[in-house]
Protein backbone atom coordinates (compact mmCIF):
# COMPACT_ATOMS: atom_id res chain seq x y z
CA UNK A 1 0.00 0.00 0.00
CA UNK A 2 1.23 3.57 -0.68
CA UNK A 3 1.89 5.42 2.17
CA UNK A 4 1.73 9.16 1.98
CA UNK A 5 3.03 9.87 5.52
CA UNK A 6 6.90 8.81 4.82
CA UNK A 7 9.61 10.71 4.98
CA UNK A 8 11.44 11.18 1.37
CA UNK A 9 14.43 9.37 3.38
CA UNK A 10 12.42 6.55 3.98
CA UNK A 11 11.14 6.46 0.56
CA UNK A 12 14.54 6.24 -1.27
CA UNK A 13 15.83 4.30 1.85
CA UNK A 14 13.12 1.92 1.03
CA UNK A 15 13.02 1.76 -2.99
CA UNK A 16 14.95 -0.96 -3.96
CA UNK A 17 12.24 -3.15 -2.36
CA UNK A 18 9.25 -1.28 -3.45
CA UNK A 19 6.16 -2.24 -5.61
CA UNK A 20 4.29 0.22 -7.13
CA UNK A 21 0.90 -0.51 -7.36
CA UNK A 22 -1.80 2.36 -9.24
CA UNK A 23 -5.41 1.18 -9.43
CA UNK A 24 -8.86 2.25 -8.49
CA UNK A 25 -8.69 1.54 -4.67
CA UNK A 26 -9.81 4.71 -2.94
CA UNK A 27 -6.55 4.98 -0.70
CA UNK A 28 -4.81 5.02 -3.92
CA UNK A 29 -7.13 7.40 -5.79
CA UNK A 30 -6.62 9.75 -2.94
CA UNK A 31 -2.82 9.48 -3.53
CA UNK A 32 -2.57 9.54 -7.02
CA UNK A 33 -2.49 13.22 -8.10
CA UNK A 34 0.66 13.01 -5.50
CA UNK A 35 2.42 10.07 -7.25
CA UNK A 36 3.86 11.28 -10.00
CA UNK A 37 5.71 13.79 -7.70
CA UNK A 38 7.31 11.31 -5.64
CA UNK A 39 8.48 9.66 -8.24
CA UNK A 40 9.72 12.74 -9.87
CA UNK A 41 10.91 13.92 -6.24
CA UNK A 42 12.99 10.06 -6.29
CA UNK A 43 11.12 7.22 -5.28
CA UNK A 44 11.88 4.41 -7.69
CA UNK A 45 10.11 1.44 -7.43
CA UNK A 46 11.16 -2.27 -9.26
CA UNK A 47 8.34 -2.29 -10.71
CA UNK A 48 4.75 -0.03 -11.39
CA UNK A 49 1.95 -2.84 -11.49
CA UNK A 50 -0.37 -0.36 -13.47
CA UNK A 51 -4.92 -0.86 -13.65
CA UNK A 52 -5.72 0.48 -16.74
CA UNK A 53 -9.91 1.34 -15.52
CA UNK A 54 -9.24 3.97 -13.02
CA UNK A 55 -11.47 7.31 -12.55
CA UNK A 56 -9.02 10.83 -12.73
CA UNK A 57 -6.03 9.40 -14.46
CA UNK A 58 -6.48 6.19 -16.06
CA UNK A 59 -3.76 3.48 -17.18
CA UNK A 60 -3.24 4.87 -20.55
CA UNK A 61 -2.93 8.65 -19.33
CA UNK A 62 -0.34 7.81 -16.53
CA UNK A 63 1.91 5.98 -18.91
CA UNK A 64 1.78 8.43 -21.33
CA UNK A 65 2.69 10.88 -18.72
CA UNK A 66 5.48 8.37 -17.28
CA UNK A 67 6.75 7.85 -21.04
CA UNK A 68 7.19 12.00 -21.60
CA UNK A 69 8.95 12.62 -18.81
CA UNK A 70 13.09 11.26 -19.03
CA UNK A 71 13.50 10.24 -15.22
CA UNK A 72 10.13 8.13 -15.67
CA UNK A 73 10.29 6.49 -18.52
CA UNK A 74 12.07 3.90 -18.26
CA UNK A 75 10.70 2.37 -14.66
CA UNK A 76 9.00 -1.30 -15.97
CA UNK A 77 5.37 -1.40 -16.20
CA UNK A 78 3.25 -4.64 -15.70
CA UNK A 79 -0.79 -4.00 -16.93
CA UNK A 80 -3.02 -5.41 -14.33
CA UNK A 81 -6.75 -4.89 -15.12
CA UNK A 82 -9.97 -6.86 -14.42
CA UNK A 83 -11.71 -5.41 -17.45
CA UNK A 84 -11.97 -7.65 -20.77
CA UNK A 85 -8.44 -7.15 -22.15
CA UNK A 86 -6.77 -9.72 -24.28
CA UNK A 87 -3.02 -10.15 -23.98
CA UNK A 88 -3.35 -9.00 -27.66
CA UNK A 89 -5.18 -5.92 -27.08
CA UNK A 90 -2.80 -4.77 -24.20
CA UNK A 91 0.19 -5.55 -26.81
CA UNK A 92 -0.94 -3.64 -29.82
CA UNK A 93 -1.52 -0.61 -27.14
CA UNK A 94 1.27 -1.07 -25.03
CA UNK A 95 4.22 -2.91 -26.84
CA UNK A 96 5.84 -6.04 -25.06
CA UNK A 97 4.70 -4.64 -21.76
CA UNK A 98 4.19 -7.85 -19.59
CA UNK A 99 -0.03 -8.29 -18.93
CA UNK A 100 -1.65 -9.51 -15.79
CA UNK A 101 -5.05 -9.83 -15.79
CA UNK A 102 -7.35 -9.53 -12.71
CA UNK A 103 -7.38 -11.58 -10.33
CA UNK A 104 -3.91 -12.69 -10.24
CA UNK A 105 -2.26 -16.02 -10.06
CA UNK A 106 -0.31 -15.12 -7.30
CA UNK A 107 2.51 -17.56 -7.81
CA UNK A 108 3.19 -15.99 -11.10
CA UNK A 109 3.00 -12.38 -10.54
CA UNK A 110 5.05 -12.53 -7.89
CA UNK A 111 7.93 -14.59 -9.99
CA UNK A 112 7.85 -12.08 -12.59
CA UNK A 113 7.84 -9.30 -9.84
CA UNK A 114 10.44 -11.19 -8.92
CA UNK A 115 12.41 -11.19 -11.86
CA UNK A 116 12.61 -7.70 -12.57
CA UNK A 117 12.98 -6.49 -9.00
CA UNK A 118 15.84 -8.86 -8.53
CA UNK A 119 17.33 -8.58 -11.87
CA UNK A 120 16.50 -12.30 -12.95
CA UNK A 121 17.52 -13.57 -16.24
CA UNK A 122 14.13 -14.83 -18.20
CA UNK A 123 13.61 -18.16 -17.08
CA UNK A 124 14.83 -18.01 -13.66
CA UNK A 125 12.92 -18.04 -10.33
CA UNK A 126 12.74 -15.17 -8.18
CA UNK A 127 15.39 -16.35 -5.96
CA UNK A 128 16.98 -16.09 -8.75
CA UNK A 129 17.95 -19.98 -8.99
Amino acid sequence: MYNTDLAKEDILARAPDTVLVVDDDLSVRTALKELLNHLRGGLRPCVILLDLMMPVMDGWDFRAEQLADPELKDLPVFILTAVGFSAATVRAQFGSIPFVPKPPAHEGLLEMVGRVCLGAKPGEGATGS
